[in-house]
């Protein structure tokens, strides 16, 4: 007959008794944690939920003269279509928005250029950001580039984008024009006999002027590089003050007159 040794039951586990936090302080970390989610939704809303394509309501040309038609079309997406009110145009101009700016913010730009007999068309891109659609321009221009001589132009991270465009279509295009913009490190149009005019704001504290005159280095021989006096970034778009900018020293609508004879004086020297 066997015998099993007895079984001592095993110690009790000691309890750990977990710091509690006083309702003042649960109270706190409440509010803290709801404020945060708050804002990581807000701002998650505010990138998906852009607003409204609006056209008209910030518009006025710099010289207050406006003989363009201007209207809302889809193709392959929404695009603000602004037009000479009277006669044909002989340049098709597509225009690739900053980052996170909505289209009609630069229609201003083209209501002044209709009167030159430019088409000014401003596609809205997904979010907002160019990036999400570079090749956009090709059922722009086939839509509406019929016989006329196209260019493609873009602000900030829309003119990076615009570039791009032009260095994979090379020979289609009649010119490129950069606002506060540059080619990416991995984009050249070096090669290019392309006509480009990029135009620099003198106290841009986003696309740093040395970052923009060393993109110059990546674009063809012979790239006109305008200054624009007094300006920063946003001054390029009707959008308002950007965090991260500089200070100007001219009124946004000094800074908007530079900016069209610069661009004007540039479509003139385009064949």
């Amino acid at each position: 007959m066997s015998t099993e040794p007895a079984q001592t039951p095993p110690a009790p586990a000691r309890s750990r008794r977990r710091p509690r936090l006083s309702p003042r302080v649960r109270a706190w970390v409440i509010a803290g944690v709801s404020l945060l989610g708050g804002y990581l939704i807000s701002t998650a809303r505010q990138a998906v939920v852009r607003p409204p394509l609006i056209v008209g309501q910030d518009a006025v040309p710099p010289s207050g003269q406006d003989t363009a038609r201007v209207t809302l079309e889809n193709v392959g997406g929404p695009v603000i279509d602004i037009r000479p009110a009277q006669g044909e145009a002989d340049t098709l101009l597509v225009f690739y928005p900053g980052g996170l700016v909505r289209p009609q913010a630069y229609e201003w730009l083209g209501r002044a250029l209709a009167a030159r007999g430019v088409q000014t068309v401003i596609p809205a891109f997904p979010l907002d950001l160019a990036v999400t659609g570079i090749g956009r321009a090709d059922g722009l221009i086939a839509q509406y580039g019929q016989g006329r001589r196209v260019v493609i132009a873009g602000h900030s991270l829309g003119g990076a984008m615009a570039a791009q465009y032009a260095a994979s279509h090379a020979g289609k295009l009649a010119g490129l024009i950069l606002m506060a913009a540059y080619p990416a490190g991995n984009v050249s149009l070096k090669d290019q006999t392309l006509p480009v005019l990029s135009l620099l704001a003198e106290r841009d504290g986003v696309a740093a002027p040395d970052d923009v005159r060393g993109g110059l280095d990546r674009l063809p021989e012979g790239t006109t590089l305008t200054v624009i006096p007094g300006a920063v970034h946003s001054f390029f778009g009707r959008y308002g003050p950007q965090k991260g900018d500089g200070l100007p020293t001219v009124t946004h609508a000094q800074a908007e007159e530079e900016i069209l004879n610069a661009v004007q004086a540039f479509l003139t020297t385009l064949k």
